[in-house]
This record gives structure tokens, C-alpha cells and sequence, in this order.
């Protein structure tokens, strides 16, 4: 293995961007009969993905799922040998989150992030979005929540930008781990990602985020659902309501949209793994 000028990734000199578009002919289709864990990956969301405002069938998430559970950190040019991922304690300074594009199209992408020790991608969103996230090296803590409904929040609260947010997850994930699933609506659509050792991630979004159609990235930060109240008396069938969800394990936070902190910003680098071929056949 050859490693980068950041130690993460292969390089591949036939590669650019490591995607290699038509490279392939149709003549040449039937020669591809050994295809990389990461080329089924690119061909399955192809069929998947069919843009904005469409969710996947359960069959399909299914097929993804299977796919992205049984790939490794080697079908993108990734090990656990590499400088990055030997790290025991984060740089001096803010640990700075880079993350590569493997291939960026209208109906969905597929991204690797990398986040040092400590490194976090603060709590955010993805509207109208199915995204699948295969944890590949490291362990993480991951927080997730889903708004419990589209009304905004009440205005009695202090603030109107709070929204109530059902909380879907707060663990910690190690790899190798199956892979999580959030949806438009549910799955943990709102989530934050603190690396506890150095950690590659593999998403793949359908659709990607875009500002031009509406699907830009909000920030948020949480607060425990007890913080705050609006002081009015709650029926006995309100009562016993919440107590049913909380021994359904059911919690709560407030979220409030906010500007994304400027360390928070993350920096690109080249994908110099094995290229997925863009073909039609």
C-alpha cells in the first residue's frame, strides 16, 4: 500500500477522483464478471436511488444493508496499519474533521469521513434524505433523535426555535458494527458523531445534500426535554401517557437550530482507493 501525503487512503494512479467514468463499455460489460464490494455498492444504489422525494423499498434498504455489512476497510483503500488510525490521542488544537468523495451524482453519493480522537460532527440534519452509515475502523459515540412531529414548537417555551425531538440513539458503535439507517422521518434523521479513537465512516446519501433544491445542511444543538417547561397543568391521561414512554425507555431533548461553529467546518481530500466504475451496463 502506497499511502497519501495525509497517510489515509491508496493511491491509485489510473484513478481520478477515483471514480473513472465509462471506462467501461457495453462491449466490455459481460467481461465484469468479478465486481469489487465497492463496485456491487455503486451498481445496487444505481438501481436504488430514484431521487428526491422517493424512499427505498424495505427490500432495498435490505439489499444495502447486506452489501455495506460485509465491506471492509480494504475495498476502499483503507488500514488499520495506517499512521491516521494508530493515533492514541488527538493533535493539538480542534481536531479537524476530512472526509473524500468517492462519486457524487443527482440521485445519491457515496463519502468516506475521517474523524481524529475526540473530532465532532455536531448534531445535524438531512431533509428529505435516506442515508446508510457503515462505521469502518474506530469507535464513536453517535446521538440521533427525530422530530416528533412538523408543527413548531410551542410558544409559551422560551425560545421558538425550540422543537421536542425523540431521542433514537446515544451509544457508543465499534467497528466492525452492522449499519445504521436513518430516513426522512425516522431512523435518527437529526445525528452527531464523536469519535473516541480515530474513525472512518462510509455514508452513503440518497439524495445528497443541495442548497439549489432545497436540501442544505442545518445545524443543532440539544437540551435535556427537562429544561424547560411550559408551566401549564397536564391532564391525568397526559400523565399516564408519559409514563407509558418512559417505561418504553422513550426520551426526549429540545433542539434548536443554530449557526455551524467554524471549527466545525470540515476539509476535503482526494479519494485515492479503488475507483467504481460509471457505467450503464
Amino acid at each position: 500500500m502506497v499511502a497519501s501525503e495525509n497517510g489515509i487512503v491508496e493511491r491509485r494512479p489510473e484513478a481520478v477522483g477515483g471514480v473513472m467514468r465509462g471506462a467501461i463499455g457495453k462491449k466490455n460489460c459481460k467481461r465484469m464478471t468479478k465486481r469489487s464490494s465497492l463496485q456491487k455498492l455503486f451498481m445496487a444504489c444505481r438501481e436504488v436511488f430514484k431521487g428526491f422525494g422517493t424512499v427505498p423499498h424495505p427490500a432495498d434498504v435490505t439489499k444495502l444493508c447486506r452489501i455495506l455489512d460485509n465491506m471492509r476497510p480494504e475495498d476502499v483503500g483503507l488500514s488499520k496499519d495506517i499512521p491516521f488510525f494508530k493515533a492514541k490521542r488527538a493533535a493539538k488544537g480542534i481536531p479537524r474533521v476530512t472526509y473524500a468523495t468517492i462519486y457524487k451524482g443527482a440521485e445519491f453519493s457515496l463519502c468516506i469521513f475521517f474523524l481524529p480522537p475526540s473530532a465532532v460532527i455536531p448534531l445535524h440534519n438531512h431533509p428529505g434524505m435516506t442515508v446508510f452509515s457503515k462505521l469502518l475502523l474506530g469507535s464513536m459515540h453517535i446521538k440521533s433523535y427525530d422530530w416528533v412531529d412538523s408543527a413548531s414548537s410551542d410558544s409559551s417555551l422560551p425560545s421558538s426555535k425550540l422543537r421536542l425531538a425523540r431521542l433514537k440513539a446515544d451509544s457508543v458503535f465499534t467497528a466492525p458494527c452492522n449499519t445504521s439507517v436513518l430516513y426522512p422521518t425516522s431512523g435518527g434523521n437529526i445525528h452527531a458523531f464523536t469519535a473516541i479513537t480515530p474513525c472512518a465512516v462510509l455514508d452513503v446519501l440518497g439524495p445528497p445534500y443541495s442548497k439549489e433544491d432545497g436540501r442544505d445542511c442545518s445545524y443543532y444543538k440539544d437540551s435535556p426535554y427537562t429544561s424547560f417547561s411550559t408551566g401549564e397543568a397536564r391532564t391525568r391521561e397526559e400523565e399516564e401517557e408519559e409514563e407509558e414512554e418512559e417505561e418504553e425507555g422513550e426520551k426526549y431533548g429540545w433542539l434548536e437550530e443554530v449557526e455551524m461553529a467554524e471549527e466545525s467546518e470540515m476539509d476535503g481530500i482526494e479519494y485515492l482507493g479503488p475507483p467504481v466504475i460509471d457505467t450503464s451496463c
